[in-house]
């Protein structure tokens, strides 16, 4: 079975087993923020959403486990490979699986694809409207947008 986070190739994270989950951490910027929090907490709460079809949610928690990509391999067949030349794990987060149950949809947005047709804004400041909130005539942010 295979589980996908954002921004993410279906696979991203790998089921081992009926309790354990694999996600791997990537080099990044070098700073592993996510493996310096979890050696000061394992605990971790792991929400798996389906925003566009069936909008229903698996909400996984547990204990995390950290292990080098080059121990790890060797004993789980079948863990995924890059996708990406250069983007190899540095290590993979263990997830020892506690407790597993489905999310209602009863909160969960109904979503829906967009094309590139679809108009996100800009950061052109001419075609943004000018200085809204006055902030180059000095104004404090809480004395609100001024007069209309």
């Amino acid at each position: 079975m295979r589980l996908q986070l954002p921004g993410r190739a279906p696979g991203f994270v790998h089921v081992i087993d009926d309790r354990t989950l694999a996600y791997p951490e990537y080099r990044g910027n070098g700073v592993f923020a996510s493996a310096g929090n979890i050696l000061e907490n394992p605990h971790i709460g792991l929400m798996f959403l389906d925003f566009e079809r069936e909008r229903i949610g698996l909400h996984v928690n547990g204990r995390v486990k950290i292990m080098e990509d080059e121990t790890l391999r060797p004993h789980v067949p079948g863990l995924p490979l890059a996708r990406v030349p250069g983007q190899r794990a540095q290590m993979w987060m263990m997830v020892q699986v506690e407790e597993a149950y489905i999310h209602c949809r009863k909160h969960i947005p109904h979503l829906r694809r967009v094309g590139a047709e679809e108009s996100w804004g800009t950061d052109d400041a001419l075609r943004k409207g000018g200085d809204f909130f006055e902030a180059k005539a000095g104004r404090h942010a809480a004395a609100g947008p001024g007069p209309r």
